[in-house]
């Protein structure tokens, strides 16, 4: 049985062969863009992999968790990138699988390269060179090489007899790391593992106050706030929310706040905006990061007479009419509620609004959700009312089954909690006025509820990741 030093050493020399492969690389491209000096054709600019031997002498142990599992005798193995990032995942990961299997770690170089583009930080002079140029003679972002397959469940074992250890490669991961900073502004280590998604502005200004004033105070298990063109910690607060309202997250599409603290347990919030694909989009990327929850938290039309604005929605079952992942993820395929993030919703409803659980109950909707990819939809009264009777929904908007779609997808447990902004189906539009004084009233509470609801789900450990979320033949890192 391997033990924690001997992990900790395997960790140690993946993170050698990775800081020394792009160390080689950005000195190849400096004497290239200097005196056009090429790279030797046998220089090695590969990620580092990392393999694990099966060989069971007999039946296979069967751990009650849902991930950290071994189905079927064989090598298993994948391209890490970036491993300084995610050491601690790594650590977990294989501390479980070493205390309940009996296999063989071994660590050395993929056949992957690091592509050019993600060692580049600026500080390389590579004036007067192509990016043609560079990519004749250095690994280049090809796209064959990038993809979800492992993820889908189409990877073939024809093609690589290795079986995948996990559900993206270096090249996948890399690929993500960059885009996330350029959606969000913000650098991937500040990521936390609880994940807020949102799909209005304001949501962000009352998440920036309530992160300002937690780290005003001295008993709180925050440590600093991440937020586009910025970084703050205590004793820098004086203006801090003037200075983030007046930054640099109008230049990103998809701007993301980070309430940091030890190990990556904080909270992330990204306003995503209106509409499936940007949430497709960031959560594409998020995923890598392996988080080990995401919420959506945003305004929905209620689709019921008895609703009110206000009311709330904790979907249970989603109208998939986003249409983004259609091809990879058809709408037969049913998304599961998942309930450990369904109670803690629930629970954190109780606690943030104070009421009773039978007055709660009166504004707090259980039902399925529509998710739509037109915003004018109330442009098609006819087919929408036909299929929201058949559907029995309570809510539509525009993101929700979309988030929850791809957490299925990606193995990352999510959940719905919506608060009804208008009432298009019984007279109640969103009209300015009406809107206006329904964002003083409601916005602080649910923000609160979804925060509150992460902190429960902090505590439930890996009991949080569903058997739910896993297939019959699962890679085996979470």
């Amino acid at each position: 049985m391997t033990n924690e030093k001997e992990i900790e050493g395997l960790l140690d020399e993946i993170e050698a062969i990775y800081d020394r492969n792009v160390s080689r690389l950005r000195d190849a491209l400096t004497a290239f863009a200097k005196d056009g000096t090429r790279p030797e054709p046998d220089a090695s600019f590969s990620y580092p992999e990392l393999r694990i031997l099966f060989s069971p002498e007999g039946p296979a142990p069967t751990p009650a968790r849902a991930f950290a599992r071994l189905t079927q005798p064989g090598v298993y193995a994948s391209s890490i990138a970036r491993p300084r990032l995610f050491r601690d995942y790594l650590k977990t990961q294989l501390e479980h699988l070493t205390h309940d299997y009996d296999i063989e770690l071994t660590v050395g170089q993929s056949a992957s390269q690091i592509p050019y583009p993600y060692v580049l930080d600026g500080d390389l002079e590579l004036e007067g060179t192509t990016t043609a140029e560079l990519s004749r003679w250095f690994p280049s972002t090809e796209l064959v090489h990038i993809g979800d397959e492992v993820a889908d469940g189409v990877w073939d074992l024809n093609l690589n007899p290795d079986r995948p250890l996990a559900l993206f490669d270096g090249p996948r991961t890399d690929f993500s790391l960059a885009r996330l900073k350029h959606y969000s502004g913000t650098a991937p280590e500040h990521f936390q593992h609880y994940v807020l998604f949102t799909n209005y502005v304001r949501y962000v200004d009352e998440f920036v106050r309530f992160a300002i004033d937690e780290l005003r105070r001295d008993d709180s298990r925050f440590t600093h706030f991440s937020v586009p063109g910025g970084m703050y910690e205590r004793g820098q607060l004086a203006d801090a929310e003037a200075q983030i309202a007046a930054g640099t997250w109008r230049r990103h599409q998809m701007p993301a706040y980070h309430l940091m603290a030890e190990n990556g347990t904080g909270i992330t919030l990204v306003n995503i905006g209106v509409g499936p694909s940007n949430a497709k989009t960031i959560c594409d990327h998020i995923a890598v990061l392996r988080p080990e929850a995401w919420l959506m938290i945003g305004h929905c039309g209620g689709l019921r007479p008895s609703q009110t604005i206000g009311d709330y929605v904790l979907a249970h079952a989603y109208l998939r009419d986003d249409h983004v992942l259609d091809d990879v993820l058809p709408k037969e395929i049913p998304i599961p509620a998942i309930a450990e993030v369904q109670t803690a919703m629930y629970r954190a409803a109780l606690k943030v609004t104070g009421e009773s659980d039978e007055n709660l109950k009166k504004r707090l909707r259980t039902g399925t959700v529509v998710t739509t990819d037109d915003r004018n939809w109330e442009l098609r009264y006819t087919l929408s009312a036909l299929r929201f009777n058949q559907s029995r929904a309570v809510g539509i908007d525009m993101e929700s089954a979309t988030v929850a779609a791809q957490g299925y997808r990606f193995r990352v447990p999510y959940g719905t909690l919506l608060c009804v902004s208008d009432k298009p189906l019984h007279g109640e539009l969103k009209l300015p006025g009406q809107a206006n004084s329904f964002y003083e009233r409601a916005i602080s509470q649910h923000l609160r509820i979804g925060i509150e609801t992460l902190d429960i789900l902090r505590h439930e450990g890996d009991g949080l990741h569903s058997r739910k979320l896993r297939s019959f033949d699962e890679p085996p890192l979470r």
